[in-house]
């Protein structure tokens, strides 16, 4: 095996996507249910997203539903894909966080985005605007603060304070820069644009700052990798997702994940197949083989040190069996 995949560590972001013809609720369980899944296949972190008023999304409450993913397991760390800092009062994340440190001590990442609302109702509903996400930077250093106990409002986070839960910045727009500034490890995406990636991965190493949290660089790239016995099988993975997508670009909403012979019986405009055929091409998908040589190129390019897998679709079988090829990949010796 590959020295780079070796030394690689492997987790999953899983978005609770509902599948067609199932609810949310079920969606919430079958995140819970993958968790402990693969925990057994030895995934080093399982992180949940937040998303609010997402149709086909079921996972809005992330610490919550982390909690529940961390009850479910007992060694794979949990964490968020991930807050959206933007969206939340900065003491309220860290009490979050603090609990969820106190009940499962060692296990628990904090991975902070910078997106605020999905849409302008969204945004009302929540209280917030797109000017709420320009102060990120600062949320962050709030958010810390209360960790360490430098907040200057005489206020303690209870739990939080004094507990270290490690924090994670996503790195979308100016948080590569914001994640070299604070010295935090960073995700960055995605595998489809590489060279994108790559210039914030440059960005991000070059102004490093050390810091309490981060003595040196930390890179998690993520993206979509879908392994499986034939090319045709892993591209099949891929199909749910990406009419999901090229159907928002046409009608503003996502719906849930349809079955990939239902979406390849469709009759779609021809705006709706340029997005359909542009969200099938990027992703690391193929045979064991294949996959295996994608990641050593792309691990070689960026150095980074783990990847976030975050692979959605709707046959919840071919989607463990294709984690189960991928463990195989990274643990095989």
């Amino acid at each position: 095996m590959s020295s780079l995949i070796a030394r690689t560590r492997f987790s999953v972001l899983d978005r609770s996507r509902t599948r067609e013809g199932h609810t949310d609720a079920e969606a919430l369980r079958d995140t819970v249910r993958l968790a402990r899944e693969l925990e057994g296949l030895g995934y080093h972190r399982f992180w949940v997203s937040e998303h609010h008023g997402v149709p086909g999304v079921a996972g809005s409450a992330p610490t919550v539903l982390a909690s529940a993913v961390a009850a479910a397991t007992r060694t794979i760390r949990v964490g968020t894909g991930g807050v959206m800092l933007p969206n939340h009062q900065p003491l309220v994340v860290a009490e979050q966080f603090g609990v969820l440190e106190s009940l499962f001590p060692g296990r628990i990442d904090m991975g902070l985005g910078r997106s605020v609302g999905f849409t302008d109702g969204v945004r009302r509903a929540l209280g917030r605007d797109k000017g709420d996400a320009e102060d990120f930077a600062g949320q962050l250093e709030e958010l810390l603060g209360w960790f360490t106990g430098s907040s200057p409002t005489g206020v303690h986070a209870r739990p939080a304070e004094g507990l270290s839960v490690p924090p994670f910045v996503l790195a979308m727009g100016e948080g590569a820069a914001i994640a070299a500034r604070a010295g935090l490890p960073m995700v960055i995406g995605d595998l489809r644009n590489r060279q994108q990636m790559q210039r914030g991965i440059d960005h991000y190493r070059e102004r490093f700052r050390p810091s309490s949290w981060a003595r040196e660089p930390y890179v998690v790239i993520s993206g979509t990798i879908a392994v499986a016995g034939s090319p045709e099988e892993a591209r099949r993975l891929l199909i749910p997702e990406a009419w999901s997508m090229a159907y928002s670009r046409t009608h503003g909403t996502f719906p849930p994940l349809p079955p990939a012979e239902r979406v390849e019986a469709l009759t779609m405009t021809e705006k709706q197949r340029g997005f359909y055929e542009s969200g099938l091409t990027g992703h690391l998908a193929g045979t064991e083989e294949q996959v295996t040589h994608e990641l050593e190129t792309v691990l070689k390019e960026t150095g980074a040190q783990e990847v976030l897998v975050t692979t959605s679709t709707h046959d919840r079988t071919a989607l463990l069996d294709s984690y189960r090829s991928l463990a195989g990949i990274f643990a095989r010796q």
